[in-house]
């Protein structure tokens, strides 16, 4: 069997080059090796592809090619053992149709007003002149509203502990220090100045906290309610039992990442790309203030090119680089190249978003091409495909429309610097390497001051 093309580099000097300089290390592999490369041959060869019709081939044949959970083992950790990632077959099939059910309906509209609420409550503290990072505080408001919609929880001690530990946990491996004491200390457990401890420290404070909720919640029995968490204590499995606490508690931790962690970052690329070209800004807001003072959340999401600024900050620096690993199960032929058992596939994303032929000019930021083309689900994938598409991803994006709707309706905001905001990978996640240095300059002048984007929230 001959695989696609292998560079020569040794393995921990390509792991060394991505961390330095992520978007340029895979420019220059998909420059030397095209759509498809092997980057690890030994002892289980994983290939890449950032080929769109390549890419449709994984998705496709899901009998050769499946996606398989124990591929996933290493994000167990800290979202636990029978999260969604870690799961198969029909019991995965399950767990997603239950937490996804969260995401749609009639709980959007409210969680719509909720998002304006709280993105404004936020950045009122803001104060003007002063310099500010973004990045944390969009995240801040992106985690919040994940705990909200996911948990039901907004206020008191156990939130805000659990808030607490969240941030803590998406800030693991961003840091110069994190990244030396890791290459030092691999995954031993050296108690809590060491990486991998402080890891499991954070996983046993947080894994109590959640538990004790879901305890709570489960002895208060209160079907009213319209969190995810009680959409899973009410739920039964595929078998008609309810769902055990522990596998409650795995199935929320997921999402609570991605909603404060991939929402926040694409937001924050959204700021800067937004203030960075002043034709983008202007033809946004041109485009907000066409629904009047008071818009309904839900007519803002509609806005075509603020749907399309969205879009092009996802492509341009996708949250997700790759998709969800696939394990070759029978032998099967992906571009030309039979594949035998045992091979492990994943799609580029980055990658397949920076392709010429599908976006020409793709390092320039330019949200009218998804106004004049819809790009199929193997083209533009910022949140994964098939079965192991993100959960959240609808949700992710309606999230974005809105913080970005209600920031720039309501403020007037500069970035510190116009030099190239410089993207950084820490954890899993390429984020700016800045945080995205900005000032509030005030409200913006044909805004009411007493009146929020969404009338009667404040």
């Amino acid at each position: 069997m001959k695989l696609p093309p292998k560079p020569k580099t040794p393995l921990w000097l390509l792991n060394l080059l991505f961390e330095a300089d992520p978007f340029g290390y895979m420019d220059a592999i998909f420059k030397r090796y095209g759509d498809i490369v092997t980057l690890i041959s030994d002892p289980t060869p994983i290939i890449y592809i950032s080929n769109s019709s390549g890419i449709k081939e994984v998705f496709t044949n899901t009998k050769e090619i499946v996606a398989r959970g124990e591929l996933n083992q290493d994000f167990a950790l800290m979202t636990g053992n029978q999260g969604v990632l870690q799961l198969d077959g029909l019991i995965h099939k399950n767990r997603r149709k239950l937490l996804m059910q969260g995401f749609h309906g009639t709980r959007m509209q409210v969680c719509g007003q909720r998002i304006c609420e709280l993105t404004e409550k936020i950045m009122s503290k803001q104060v003007v002149g002063k310099p500010f990072a973004a990045y944390p505080i969009v995240e801040d408001i992106t985690l919040r509203v994940g705990l909200e919609v996911i948990m039901g929880l907004d206020k008191g001690e156990r939130y805000d502990k659990i808030k607490h530990l969240f941030v803590s946990a998406l800030r693991i491996g961003q840091s110069s220090i994190d990244k030396i004491l890791k290459n030092i200390f691999g995954q031993q457990n050296l108690g809590r100045w060491s990486p991998q401890g402080y890891r499991l420290y954070l996983r046993q404070q947080l894994f109590k906290l959640l538990s004790s909720e879901i305890e709570e919640r489960r002895s208060q029995a209160d079907s009213s309610r319209t969190d995810i968490l009680s959409d899973l204590i009410f739920a039964s499995d595929e078998s008609g039992e309810t769902l055990s606490d522990e596998e409650v508690r795995d199935l929320l931790l997921s999402p609570i990442f991605a909603a404060g962690d991939a929402s926040g970052t694409a937001i924050a690329w959204s700021l800067y790309w937004i203030h960075h070209l002043p034709s983008v800004r202007s033809r946004l807001l041109e485009e907000l203030d066409s629904l009047g003072e008071n818009p309904d959340p839900m007519h803002l999401v509609t806005l075509p090119y603020l749907s399309a600024v969205c879009h092009e900050a996802l492509r341009i620096y996708p949250t997700q680089l790759f998709t969800f690993p696939r394990l070759v199960e029978s032998t099967v032929e992906v571009m030309g190249y039979k594949l035998n058992p045992g091979i492990v596939i994943i799609g580029n994303i980055y990658s397949t978003h920076q392709r010429e032929d599908l976006y020409p000019n793709p390092k320039e930021f330019q949200p009218e091409r998804f106004l004049e083309k819809q790009f199929s689900p193997y083209e533009f994938l910022p949140f994964g495909g098939g079965s192991r598409v993100c959960i959240g991803g609808t949700f992710a994006l309606f999230e974005m429309k809105l913080v970005l709707a209600t920031i720039l309706s309501h403020y007037e905001l500069e970035l510190v610097s116009q030099r190239p905001e410089r993207p950084k990978f820490g954890g899993l996640i390429c984020y700016p390497a800045s945080g995205v240095k900005m000032v509030m300059r005030g409200r913006r002048q044909n805004q009411r001051q007493s009146q929020p984007l969404v009338a009667g929230l404040v």
